[in-house]
């Protein structure tokens, strides 16, 4: 009797609470929602996506999922579409090999540093010193470990541009980020352009890549990888520039 009086008292009690979430979506979140005119909403997301921080994260996001999307779509070019065949592209793209595991364990330090970007450039120029610190260190610190991901796969000279030469760069900007100028035509930090020009390798390597896949017979998906990769270095190379803003 205990048992069936519980239950029915359960019952009730989840109909009530059933009956208020109900009536909240109904008539408060239309309403809260309709309060946040467009353009407020509209300028909600391109702060997320404006600043350095903005630009790096984008760069990473589509670089991750994008590669996802063309790993599961090779799997699935050679043996059809499955969710095991999908979880195994996923596996082997994310953590295959010591390779791609160092590579993908790069991008999660890539998106905390953009963050930390984010919220230093939150209200323009100039950044929050401490974040904009915490930004760079975590860059240099993710930009070791992507070198490290690459050299284990067989790619010594992106190891050591976008690895090696990309950490230097931001491990110089932490430790000097006002004393690391040089004049030539005007003031350059010495630092940042390090940076970028770690991007140059990467740039050229997917170009020639590009170039080489369009002589030959159409090829979508050989295609659609370095065009990715394209797209993420200039997104990354429009941050580092806007970086400079702290000069």
């Amino acid at each position: 009797m205990k048992i069936s009086s519980n239950i029915g008292s359960g019952a009730s009690t989840g109909e009530r609470f059933a009956s208020l979430v109900q009536s909240t979506f109904e008539s408060d979140l239309p309403e809260a929602n309709a309060a946040i005119p467009d353009r407020v909403k509209s300028r909600l997301l391109g702060g997320r996506l404006s600043g350095p921080g903005g630009y790096y994260n984008l760069g990473n996001g589509i670089g991750l999922l994008g590669g996802l999307m063309l790993a599961i779509a090779e799997a699935a070019h050679g043996s059809g579409l499955s969710v095991h065949v999908g979880l195994a592209a996923v596996w082997n793209q994310l953590a295959g090999n010591l390779g791609a595991l160092g590579i993908s364990a790069a991008m999660l330090i890539f998106f905390w540093s953009g963050e930390n970007y984010h919220q230093a450039w939150a209200n323009g120029a100039p950044p929050d010193p401490r974040r904009n610190f915490m930004g760079d260190l975590l860059s240099g610190y993710g930009a070791l470990m992507l070198g490290l991901g690459l050299l284990l796969t067989g790619q010594p000279l992106l190891a050591a541009t976008s690895g090696l030469m990309h950490a230097a760069g931001k491990f110089g900007s932490a430790r000097h980020p006002r004393g690391s100028r040089l004049i030539l035509g005007g003031r350059i930090d010495l630092f940042r352009a390090v940076v970028l020009a770690s991007r140059v390798p990467a740039l050229a390597v997917v170009t020639l890549e590009i170039g080489s896949v369009l002589a030959g017979p159409a090829q979508p998906l050989a295609l659609a990888s370095p065009v990715l990769l394209l797209v993420c270095y200039l997104i990354w190379a429009r941050a580092d520039i806007t970086l400079f803003r702290d000069a």
